[in-house]
């Protein structure tokens, strides 16, 4: 990499931090920088794993105060997180490039519209979830569906972590009586479990198609901006950022198709 591209990808880290901590979709930022500066597409999900570990931990423990009476919930839903992470680093591993090359753009597809259609779900949450609203006891059958949303998402971000931060805030949100910035804490956390057990097997099992430059610089971005993103998110507006990432994510779309 060029002195400018190295910048290039510890900025797209630092905006990935800032993203991930308050929206849920920096990878569509990252990945199409490590794409444009020559990496493969399974290297560049690898690395960008790796790299976002650091932001994923600034913004949770941004959002400490949001956690706050949510400990047995994440004691619950946090195993099976690990679990998908673990099943979806093994499909990333074990499939043949080819594979992940030809489903990825549909996935960053899919991580499109959910950020694109995001507003309308926090409206519906906003209704339904209103502010100061004691949570109902979480019985047996909402349990085993907040542990499959879990162990869906955690799959998903083990193989290709674009706006899985998005897909939880969706499916826990429809079965918690939560307001969105404690849906939110509830996210980064079981995310950082994610990218933190996913990231582990790579370096166990792939350490040879990690690139190390690129998961550092974004790394070094991702914590900068998961502390910015936590702590003066809330501040930005939303549209634009939105906006940005949706057309990224259509950049990334037409890289891989053009490769």
């Amino acid at each position: 990499m060029t002195g400018l591209e190295m910048l290039a990808v510890a900025a797209a880290g630092l905006a990935a931090g800032a993203i991930n901590a308050v929206v849920g979709s920096g990878t569509l930022v990252t990945f199409p920088v490590l794409l444009a500066v020559g990496l493969p597409p399974v290297t560049a999900t690898i690395s960008n794993s790796l790299g976002l570990v650091p932001g994923n931990l600034a913004g949770s423990l941004g959002y400490r105060r949001e956690l706050e009476g949510q400990r047995g919930l994440l004691l619950r839903l946090l195993p099976a997180s690990v679990l998908g992470a673990l099943t979806g680093a093994f499909l990333l591993l074990t499939l043949p490039a080819s594979s992940f090359e030809a489903i990825v753009p549909t996935l960053v597809g899919l991580a499109v519209v959910l950020v694109a259609v995001q507003p309308m779900v926090s409206r519906a949450l906003a209704r339904r979830r209103p502010e100061g609203a004691a949570p109902p006891r979480i019985g047996p059958g909402r349990l085993a569906a907040l542990f499959a949303g879990a162990y869906a998402t955690g799959s998903y971000g083990g193989y290709f972590a674009a706006s899985q931060g998005v897909l939880q805030i969706g499916i826990f949100g429809l079965l918690l009586r939560e307001s969105l910035q404690r849906l939110n804490a509830i996210k980064n956390v079981l995310t950082l479990a994610v990218n933190g057990v996913a990231a582990g097997a790579y370096v166990v099992v792939a350490t040879d198609r990690v690139d190390w430059r690129a998961a550092g610089l974004v790394a070094a971005g991702a914590l900068l901006g998961g502390y910015v993103g936590a702590r003066f998110g809330r501040r930005l507006p939303s549209a634009v950022l939105r906006g940005a990432i949706v057309a990224l994510g259509c950049v990334a779309i037409a890289v891989l198709l053009t490769r």
